[in-house]
C-alpha cells in the first residue's frame, strides 16, 4: 500500500481526504489489474464503469450531473490514485477530462447541456484535437483551417496524435481561422463523429498501448453553432483547458512513480542476495532514500499547484514546474524500480515494464519538458521585467 501520509498536507481539504480513500477501494475492486488485449473496448468499458461510479463528473465543469466548477485537487488525486492502480483507467477518466474541457470553461449552455452530462456519466467519450504534423509544441505552425459559408463552417486538414480518436463521439478541434496572424487567428468547434467530410486516417500504435489516431477533415461542414467561445479566441480556450489539465499530467506521473515504489519495497525486502535481503545493500538504501525523496518532491509541487488554482490564482509557471519535475522524476524512479528487479523488470507484462513503458509519454504530451522549461523561464523573465 502507497504512503498516504501526504493526505494530511494543509492543501488538501476533509472532502478530498475522503475521496482519495473512497476511490483508492473503489479502483482496488474494479480497475486493478485489467489489461484486455482489446484496448478499444478496454477504454470503452473503463469510460462506462468510471461514469456509473460517479467519477467522471469530478472530470466535468459545468453542472448537469457535473461539477459546477473545476476542482483541481480531486481531478489530480483521482488521476494519481488511478494511475497508481491501472494506467488505461487513468487515461480513460483523463480524457473525458481534457477532452470536454473547452466546453465546460467557454462553452454556450446549449453546448453544455448537449454534450457535459452524458460524458459525465460516460455515456459519450471525448476527444481534444489540436496536434497536427507540424504543428505540436508549435499551435502557431497549425494548418487546418475552416472558413465561413453561410452559418457553417467548412473545415480542411488534419489533426494527430489524438487521444480517443477512433473510439471518441465528438471531437473538440482547433482550426486556423484567419482572423488574425499566428496563434490569435484559431478557433475551436465541436466536430461529432460521423459528421461527412470527417474521417479517421489512421490508427497509431504506441509503446503503452491506448486510442490514438490521426484526422482527416475534407470540407467537413459544421453548424457554426458548434463553435466554442468567438471566433479567433481558439488558441485562448486551448491553453485555458490546458491549464486545468496539465496539473493532473503531473499528478499520474506521481501515481505510476508511487506504484513504482511499492513494487521496488516489496522486491527490496523479499528478494535475496548473497545470503541477505536486497534491502540490506547500502546501495538499495540509497537508492530508495532517492526515490521517495523524488516522489515527495514532486508530489509537494503538484499539490502546490492544484491548491493555488483553486484558489483562483494564475499557475502557468507553477503547473509546468509540476508537470516538468512530476514527469521527469517519475521516470528517474520507475528505471530505478525496473534496475532492482533486475531480469525480471523487463519481462513484458510486469508491473514495474508497464510502469516504464507508461511514463515514457507523459514527458511529452500536454507540453514536453522543454517545453515546460521555456514556460517556467518566460514566467521568470515576466516577474522579473
Amino acid at each position: 500500500m502507497s504512503d498516504t501520509t501526504y493526505l494530511d498536507w494543509p492543501f488538501f481539504e476533509e472532502r478530498h481526504r475522503a475521496l482519495a480513500r473512497e476511490l483508492d477501494a473503489w479502483a482496488a475492486q474494479h480497475v486493478a489489474g485489467h489489461h484486455g488485449s482489446d484496448v478499444d473496448a478496454e477504454c470503452r468499458s473503463l469510460v462506462r464503469s468510471l461514469g456509473a461510479a460517479g467519477w467522471l463528473r469530478h472530470a466535468v465543469g459545468g453542472g448537469h450531473g457535473a461539477q459546477p466548477v473545476i476542482d483541481t485537487r480531486a481531478i489530480c488525486l483521482i488521476r494519481e490514485t488511478l494511475a497508481r492502480h491501472n494506467g488505461l483507467a487513468d487515461f480513460a477518466f483523463a480524457m473525458q477530462g481534457l477532452g470536454s474541457g473547452a466546453i465546460s470553461l467557454q462553452g454556450t449552455q446549449a453546448q453544455k447541456d448537449s454534450y457535459l452530462p452524458r460524458v459525465a456519466r460516460g455515456e459519450a467519450i471525448a476527444a481534444f484535437a489540436l496536434s497536427e504534423p507540424e504543428a505540436g509544441s508549435d499551435v502557431a505552425a497549425m494548418q487546418c483551417n475552416a472558413h465561413v459559408e453561410g452559418d457553417h463552417a467548412i473545415l480542411d486538414g488534419e489533426k494527430t496524435w489524438i487521444s480517443n480518436g477512433g473510439i471518441a463521439d465528438f471531437y473538440v478541434v482547433f482550426c486556423r481561422t484567419g482572423e488574425a496572424p499566428g496563434a490569435r487567428g484559431i478557433s475551436a468547434f465541436i466536430v461529432d463523429a460521423g459528421t461527412p467530410g470527417f474521417e479517421i486516417a489512421e490508427r497509431i500504435d504506441v509503446i503503452a498501448p491506448h486510442p490514438l489516431a490521426k484526422l482527416r477533415f475534407t470540407h467537413c461542414r459544421v453548424p457554426l453553432t458548434q463553435r466554442i467561445g468567438e471566433a479567433g479566441e481558439g488558441f485562448k480556450v486551448a491553453m485555458r483547458t490546458l491549464d486545468v489539465f496539465r496539473t493532473s499530467v503531473a499528478a499520474a506521473a506521481l501515481g505510476f512513480a508511487r506504484r513504482a515504489m511499492d513494487e521496488a519495497l516489496h522486491r527490496a525486502t523479499t528478494r535475496r542476495m548473497f545470503n541477505q535481503a536486497l534491502a540490506d545493500f547500502q546501495l538499495t538504501q540509497a537508492k530508495l532514500a532517492q526515490m521517495a525523496t523524488t516522489i515527495d518532491s514532486a508530489a509537494l509541487l503538484v499539490y502546490r499547484a492544484a491548491w493555488q488554482r483553486d484558489g483562483g490564482r494564475n499557475v502557468t509557471k507553477e503547473a509546468a514546474m509540476a508537470k516538468l519535475t512530476a514527469t521527469e522524476g517519475a521516470q528517474q524512479v520507475i528505471d530505478a524500480a525496473v534496475q532492482m528487479f533486475g531480469g525480471q523488470g523487463v519481462v513484458s507484462g510486469e508491473m514495474v515494464e508497464r510502469l516504464y513503458r507508461e511514463i515514457r509519454s507523459l514527458r511529452i504530451y500536454e507540453g514536453a519538458s522543454e517545453v515546460q522549461q521555456l514556460i517556467i523561464a518566460r514566467e521568470l523573465l515576466k516577474e522579473a521585467r
